[in-house]
């Protein structure tokens, strides 16, 4: 099948074409037809089969047709859990709207007032945005939802793990009742269920490949490991490989993500890290340097890292494991994406045992458990040879630094220093002056969320 039998504008076709498309995937070849009818649609789709061109194209196509309501306002909305994946969707509508005169936007936390108030001055026909920071506008009268034709929930499944169901059921009450309303998660249960049957009316639904099916490129194997020590050893033996070529490493928090980077950068790899504490114009410059190749290694935290695409990422490294099991399929779907192989490993130490349970059951198959020579868990290589204890510098003015005494040849991530309770974006930790503060970052209601 062609781009050609769905039915899309020639100026959207001669976009496609200009992109390097030539053939529709799985979701698209099903969701873009049911949408350019005007049905509601629910549809589990992973990471890395195109959803996002499934409601970009039709939707795009909608705005094609003059309106029938009056307004300045936008007349699609597409909500995403995270600033990262929004600004990808944005950059799909410039890419497959290159040919029209259409409008978009985004509003995202993290980024300056003024310049998102003076873009909501002006006509609009798509609009992007985190659920915080749409309220934020809305809270001040800056939106006119008065056009609204097509309401777009990306990644549902994790917006509702971030703890936005009452944000997005505020938004939804707020848009005209009159509307087609999309929904895309990489599962269709639970409360993703229950608030696509309130917001939905009689939809369509597609169940594509199941998680089994659609990870069948990637090579996925689990590594038992004595202790975050065994665990460094282990993932030195992999980035030495010759067939690495770009991994992805998931860390628990931001300040072990930041720590991690920082290690291997010291050891020669060319390393960035990624997370919730990092400026945006921080996050798209190391983003960038991924794409571009410059950077081999980039260490990340789970909110941080969602959205990304970047098709040279070989491998997918669980450093910590998980919290929640839907967030392992997201991680290893940054790999083997538009019908590439890829690699996915977890270090599992026994605290994190259970999480490998829920992640197979959630899956539906047993992780292939491997070895590696001389790094078996409780083999002499795989213990270090004393406790890994950091040591304190000098103290600097700013964010707190610290230097570890461990053996070149390891890298770590694991809890900080000095911390009983790790680096929960959301846990008080203790400020200037020594008092309690909790960690919360200016730049909206997006930031009241776990932020990677």
């Amino acid at each position: 099948m062609k781009f050609e039998t769905l039915g899309l504008d020639p100026t959207l076709l001669k976009a496609v074409d200009a992109s390097g498309f030539k053939a529709p995937t799985e979701i698209q070849r099903q969701a873009i037809p049911v949408v350019l009818a005007g049905r509601d649609l629910m549809a589990s789709a992973q990471t890395g089969t195109g959803k996002t061109a499934a409601f970009v194209l039709p939707a795009l196509q909608r705005l094609l047709r003059p309106s029938t309501r009056t307004g300045k306002g936008p007349r699609v909305l597409v909500l995403t859990p995270t600033r990262e994946l929004a600004l990808q969707v944005s950059q799909n509508i410039s890419q497959f709207g290159r040919h029209s005169d259409l409008i978009s936007g985004n509003l995202v936390g993290g980024m300056p007032y003024p310049p998102q108030e003076r873009m909501l001055r002006k006509p609009l026909d798509l609009l992007v945005a985190t659920p915080g920071r749409l309220l934020d506008h809305m809270n001040q009268g800056r939106i006119d939802f008065s056009r609204l034709e097509i309401l777009v929930l990306d990644e549902a499944d994790r917006m509702l793990d971030m703890g936005f169901v009452d944000a997005v059921r505020t938004v939804a009450a707020a848009l005209p009742a009159a509307r087609q309303t999309l929904l895309f998660s990489a599962t269709l249960e639970g409360k993703v269920l229950r608030i696509a049957n309130d917001l939905l009316t009689d939809p369509a639904r597609l169940r594509l490949a199941s998680n089994r099916d659609h990870h069948a490129m990637i090579t996925q194997r689990a590594y038992r490991a004595n202790d975050a020590g065994h665990k460094r050893r282990l993932l030195s033996h992999y980035l030495a490989k010759d067939e690495l070529t770009q991994a992805l490493v998931f860390t628990a928090t931001k300040r072990g993500a930041q720590r991690m980077a920082r290690t291997l950068d010291e050891q020669g790899h060319s390393t960035a890290a990624l997370h919730g504490d990092m400026s945006q114009a921080a996050r798209k410059r190391t983003v960038d340097s991924m794409r571009r190749g410059k950077i081999r290694i980039l260490v990340a935290t789970d909110v941080a890292a969602r959205g990304l695409d970047i098709r040279g990422i070989s491998h997918v490294i669980n450093f910590d494991m998980p919290m929640v099991a839907e967030d392992y399929i997201h991680r290893i779907g940054r790999t083997g994406r538009a019908e590439s192989t890829g690699t996915a490993i977890s270090l599992v130490a026994p605290a994190d045992r259970s999480k490998l349970v829920q992640i197979e059951r959630l899956t539906g198959e047993k992780l292939q458990q491997s070895v590696i020579a001389g790094l078996e868990p409780g083999a002499p290589g795989a213990a270090p040879a004393s406790p890994d204890k950091p040591t304190r510098p000098a103290r600097r003015r700013g964010p707190e630094r610290w230097r570890s005494s461990r053996p070149a040849a390891a890298v770590g991530a694991g809890p900080a220093p000095r911390s009983k309770k790790g680096n929960g974006d959301a846990r008080k930790q203790r400020g200037p002056g020594g008092k309690a503060s909790t960690s919360r970052r200016r730049g909206g209601a997006d930031a009241r969320p776990t932020i990677g």
